[in-house]
């Protein structure tokens, strides 16, 4: 349940801590379980092995604090922890989260697991869709559920796993659809894609290869690391070779670049994200009003104007930051996570087995209109066909609604 309005302290900036968060009630558990492992099957009782110490269940949080997704991953984290300062798990159990920084770096995310796994219950969110592949064979071996901060079809493999919208080939494929009902692409047009290197950028490319044979588009791919900070050649390349279109699957950092690179070059063309493109930061570089005319991003997000409850708490909580997107994600992922914790409390596990088991049943999820529907986790299935399509705009998060939750003529047949 949302209690109150609470005002809390600044934005994550360390790189390892411990953010304990109270929940709205002080009620305690009929039978207590334990960090070692609690006895059940009285009526009232509960199971319980790792992460629970009393009425304390810890979560780990795998984030990115300081590498390229830094700003978002503040953002993720924040809203991760202003859903459990109000929420409790079967209005019993408050929740810490055991938050590291892994700087967007796999083998740093694997290192930092190791530390704290023996004593969390689940993931409440790993961030990147390279770290989570890199922690797919812990995870599975734990048995442990976790949200990740990433959609690359591939996720969707790990057991367990729970990807929060339409994974990014579904996503593209939707922002394609709004710019062909909107008469900014034609059938038979030209598209230059620039993405990251790994699951995400070629997850977000297989959407713009579908869309191609789909509606006889050529594509020109762009594929770069994500260290690389400038479009620059790439760009020009797409002027020269008379894109009608610009796609994108990277972070703000070369969207930012690319959209210099195009205004500098008159390309007057639209630019199609995934929805780690966009940052609020963007609106105050010079190509802020270029954005504002040519960027669309396909999104499970809302945007802030469709949540003024929420942003007023979080306005609250974090006095001293930009809302962006990122936080409504990490609310909604809270929101997910105790929808999952209690499905198992109320069935008496809540241990790890029990855990992942009430995972495996969660259908028709709603968050309350946070992010697009989930319609459950099933293996190499996007968990959802729907996508907003946002754009920038001078409002809070830096971003608006133009299309609310969507499903594209290829969604379906993509999601698998």
């Amino acid at each position: 349940m949302r209690a109150g309005k609470r005002s809390r302290g600044a934005a994550v900036l360390a790189a390892a801590a411990v953010v304990v968060v109270s929940g709205c009630s002080t009620k305690a558990p009929e039978s207590g379980g334990g960090g070692g492992g609690g006895g059940g099957g009285g009526e009232g009782e509960v199971t319980t092995d790792v992460g629970i110490e009393g009425t304390t269940i810890r979560l780990g949080v795998l984030t990115d604090l300081t590498g390229v997704f830094a700003a978002l991953g503040t953002d993720i984290t924040n809203g991760n922890t202003l859903f459990w300062q109000d929420n409790q798990v079967c209005d019993t159990y408050d929740v810490e989260l055991d938050v590291q920084d892994t700087t967007y770096v796999p083998q740093t995310g694997v290192q930092l697991y190791s530390g704290m796994e023996p004593n969390i219950l689940a993931m409440q969110q790993t961030i990147g869709s390279p770290i989570n592949t890199a922690l797919a064979p812990e995870y599975e071996n734990d048995q442990i559920v976790n949200f990740p901060s990433a959609w690359a079809r591939t996720l969707t493999e790990i057991p367990h796993t729970g990807v929060l919208g339409a994974t990014y080939d579904v996503e593209l494929a939707n922002g394609y659809q709004y710019l062909f009902d909107q008469g900014l692409l034609q059938d038979g047009a030209t598209v230059g894609h620039i993405y990251f290197e790994g699951e995400y950028g070629e997850n977000g490319l297989a959407g713009s290869e579908a869309v191609a044979e789909a509606r006889d588009l050529t594509v020109i791919p762009a594929q770069i690391k994500s260290t690389d900070q400038d479009m620059s050649a790439q760009i020009t390349q797409f002027a020269a070779e008379g894109v009608d279109a610009i796609v994108l699957t990277v972070a703000p950092t070369q969207t930012a670049s690319a959209a210099a690179v195009a205004q500098a070059q008159n390309l007057d063309v639209p630019i199609l994200g995934s929805n780690p493109v966009f940052a609020p930061g963007l609106l105050q570089g010079p190509s802020a009003q270029w954005l504002k005319d040519h960027l669309y991003v396909s999104s499970p997000i809302t945007a802030w104007d469709a949540q003024p409850e929420l942003l007023q708490q979080y306005q609250a909580a974090y006095p001293n930051t930009t809302p962006s997107l990122g936080a409504i994600f990490g609310y909604a992922m809270g929101d997910v996570m105790k929808q999952t914790l209690d499905a198992a409390c109320e069935s008496g596990d809540l241990t790890r087995e029990g855990v992942t088991a009430a995972f495996g049943e969660l259908q028709d999820i709603d968050t309350g209109g946070l992010i697009v529907p989930i319609e459950g986790f099933e293996t190499g299935v996007s968990p959802s066909t729907q996508s907003f399509i946002l754009r920038p705009a001078d409002v809070p998060g830096g971003a608006e609604v133009v299309q609310d939750a969507f499903e594209g003529e290829l969604a379906t047949e993509l999601a698998g």
